[in-house]
C-alpha cells in the first residue's frame, strides 16, 4: 500500500520559518512529480509549489520568493521550506505525489492527509 505522510507543520509566528516535509513509502515504481497544495478557505486546493522529476519548479504567486520545494529522490521524499510566514498561509497543506505502483503502467496521483499550519500575526 503506498501512502504519502506529511510532517513538519504546527504553530508558528508571522515573519517565522517551518519545513515541511512529505515522505512517501510502500511499494513504488517511481514517482514524477510531487507538489504541495492548501485550500484557500471557501475554495477547494490551490497549489503551493510543484516540483518535477527533474527538479524544475513553479510557484503560487503569493509564496514566490518566500517558499521553496524540494525532493530527494533517493528518500521518495519532498520538502517545502516556507519563510518570512503570513498569517494568511495559516491552512492544511496536502502533499500530492504523482507515481507509478507495480501493478500499474502509468502514474496515479496520491495525496497525503495534510498537515496544519497556523501562522499569528
Amino acid at each position: 500500500q503506498v501512502q504519502l505522510v506529511e510532517s513538519g507543520g504546527g504553530l508558528a509566528q508571522a515573519g517565522g520559518s517551518l519545513r515541511l516535509s512529505c515522505a512517501a513509502s510502500g511499494s513504488i515504481r517511481s514517482i514524477s512529480a510531487m507538489a504541495w497544495y492548501r485550500p484557500p478557505p471557501g475554495k477547494q486546493r490551490e497549489l503551493v509549489a510543484h516540483i518535477a522529476s527533474g527538479g524544475s519548479t513553479d510557484y503560487a504567486d503569493s509564496v514566490t520568493g518566500r517558499f521553496t520545494i524540494s525532493r530527494d529522490n533517493a528518500k521518495n521524499t519532498a520538502y517545502l521550506q516556507m519563510n518570512n510566514l503570513k498569517p494568511e498561509g495559516t491552512a492544511v497543506y496536502y502533499c500530492a505525489a504523482s507515481m507509478v505502483v507495480p501493478t500499474a503502467s502509468v502514474h496515479s496521483r496520491y495525496w497525503g492527509l495534510g498537515t496544519q499550519i497556523t501562522v499569528s500575526s
